[in-house]
């Protein structure tokens, strides 16, 4: 019988898949100007989140863990304005990004409570 892996390592593991989707996105998007630029802009934040948050998992304190989860934050939500991009120039068709733009939504508010919860409070210690 295994054990579940940690929240921790599944975050991050779909922060990968999600930056793999990126870069498949970005093969499929034209290679004109346009294309070159939207793509160099989006594979740069679509797959920093995934990098950053692996520097957040190894975060030397509660303030530099979070500091790291909002630049994950940061990350995803530009790269929410590069897919928008993508779909209202239809450089891509929209059925090729829905997927992408439900994860992206769904990793931002995930990354969005982790924050909440990083910031709150410590445990408090019972002592006998």
């Amino acid at each position: 019988m295994s054990t579940p892996e940690p929240k921790g390592h599944q975050l991050e593991q779909r922060l990968i898949a999600f930056a793999s989707s990126i870069i498949l996105l970005s093969d499929k998007l034209p290679k004109n100007l346009q294309g070159r630029h939207v793509c160099s802009q989006i594979l740069r934040s679509g797959t920093a989140a995934a990098a950053n948050y692996g520097e957040a998992r190894g975060a030397e304190s509660r303030a530099d863990f979070v500091h790291k989860l909002k630049v994950v934050h940061k990350e995803l939500n530009e790269t929410t304005v590069w897919l928008e991009i993508i779909v209202q120039t239809s450089l891509v068709s929209a059925d090729n990004v829905v997927d992408i733009v439900a994860e992206n939504r769904e990793l931002c508010r995930i990354i969005a409570a982790s924050i909440k919860t990083a910031r709150g409070p410590l445990p408090r210690t019972t002592r006998a």
